[in-house]
């Protein structure tokens, strides 16, 4: 039995019953599917190319699928990255070969969860896509981006699939109740209430609604209300994969709303993460990486409450660390920015990169030993703390970059007083060297 042949409806779950046969039972997607949009025209044309389908799990992928595969006079094959490997391609191809050479009849290949095989096993696909042997159609979750190979990419076109809206949600839930191969005639309903909680629950996912319907619908009374849905839903699951795209947009979110100065919208970004598994000492990790690169001296407490947050969560773990979590973020967000520290060693390592490995100054060399001290390393070495104000006028860089500037302060915060510090030590500076001159 492969994807799409069906099973008696006692065991099929009640998605799997309704998966819509056409292109007009489809629900959502009207940006790809609306009236002439171009993938609706190629399926209803039936000229489809390889494509890659994108989005994530329950908004229409295999759907999409399973309409082509009721639209084309294509042959139709489905193949689970997950369940079967390069050989089945090979045996796949073959037979794509014959429907060609003998019956004039494209092959019209469907890869389930595609970014499951790895960038050599896709490279599998490549020559057969590339000779117009196959089409593909590749279904993933995954950023393409990163998860797809990049001449199988180029090949194919790519459709981005979008999370339902609630209320193309609550279309498929009214569906579900009056359609046969649903729950039509059983007599069940829906709360309003009950509705609007499986809506906004599903998260955009119309297979989780469906599922929660089902099973509420198996424990309740005909008229479903909001505690057996919430019942049969349990614990929402949020879209968020550790090693994958959301996991990357989420604490790229997080950052940039405490960069921002935006405490309530870094809390949000916090809580989503925690609420997904988010492993704890990860944040920490941003929040002192954070700490250092956007609000560097305008308030040097940030770094200290950042490393202290740290050890916090590694003392205590959770569900109590996401407290000192929560006050780092809140502090960090709220305090003075200035990037001014990272900017100077980016701009310090650039000219490293640029001018090599320029000499040590002689007079600031260590001189262990007295060979060293005949050759002039040390010599002329002016001692800070010999200075009643504790200032030298020698320089500390080689010779070719003198006067070079590389942090450049702020008026942010306390980097204001560090800046107004620097410009007093470098008037004073100017005004010794100009008075050694004239002496």
């Amino acid at each position: 039995m492969d994807l799409f042949e069906q099973a008696p409806a006692g065991g099929t779950p009640l998605a799997e019953r309704l998966r819509p046969r056409n292109l007009d039972e489809v629900v959502g997607q009207q940006h790809l599917l609306g009236p002439g949009r171009l993938l609706r025209q190629l399926i209803s044309s039936d000229r489809i190319s390889s494509l890659i389908l994108w989005g994530p799990p329950g908004v229409g992928k295999t759907t999409l699928a399973q309409v082509i595969a009721n639209s084309t006079s294509s042959r139709f094959v489905f193949f689970s990255a997950v369940l079967q490997g390069v050989k089945e391609i090979r045996e796949i191809v073959a037979g794509a070969r014959e429907e060609r050479a003998f019956h004039d009849r494209r092959t019209v290949l469907f890869v389930d969860e595609i970014h499951r095989f790895n960038k050599a096993q896709q490279d599998a696909f490549l020559p057969y896509v590339e000779k117009g042997d196959i089409i593909l159609i590749g279904a993933t979750t995954e950023n393409p981006s990163f998860e797809v190979n990049a001449a199988l990419l180029s090949r194919s076109r790519v459709f981005t699939l979008e999370p339902l809206p609630e209320e193309e949600i609550g279309k498929l839930l009214d569906r579900a109740l009056e359609d046969p191969r649903g729950l039509g005639g059983q007599g069940y309903s829906l709360t309003e209430e009950a509705k609007e909680l499986l809506c906004r629950q599903a998260d955009g996912d119309a297979r989780t609604a469906l599922n929660a319907l089902e099973t509420a619908a198996a424990v309740g009374c005909r008229e479903i209300d909001a505690a057996t849905v919430q019942q049969a839903m349990q614990t929402r699951t949020l879209r968020y994969d550790k090693g994958a795209e959301e996991h990357y947009n989420v604490i790229s979110a997080f950052i940039k709303s405490v960069r921002g100065s935006d405490p309530d919208a870094a809390l949000y970004w916090l809580a989503r993460m925690l609420e997904a598994g988010e492993d704890p000492l990860f944040i920490a990790r941003r929040l002192v990486i954070l700490a250092s690169e956007d609000i560097g001296n305008a308030d040097p407490r940030g770094l200290q409450l950042a490393i202290a947050a740290q050890q916090a969560v590694h003392f205590i773990g959770l569900p109590e660390g996401r407290i000192p979590l929560a006050q780092a973020t809140t502090y960090l967000a709220a305090a003075p920015k200035s990037n001014a520290a990272y900017a100077g060693i980016k701009a310090a390592q650039a000219e490293v990169r640029k001018s090599g490995s320029l000499p040590v100054p002689l007079h600031i060399r260590n001189a262990p030993t007295g060979l060293m001290k005949q050759l002039g390393y040390g010599a002329g070495y002016q001692y800070a703390h010999n200075d009643p104000q504790g200032i030298v006028t020698q320089s500390h860089l080689p010779e070719q970059l003198a006067g070079s500037r590389y942090y450049q302060p702020t008026d942010h915060g306390f980097e204001k007083t560090i800046g107004e510090r620097l410009a007093w030590l470098e008037q004073l500076k100017n005004n010794r060297a100009t008075d050694e001159k004239s002496s």
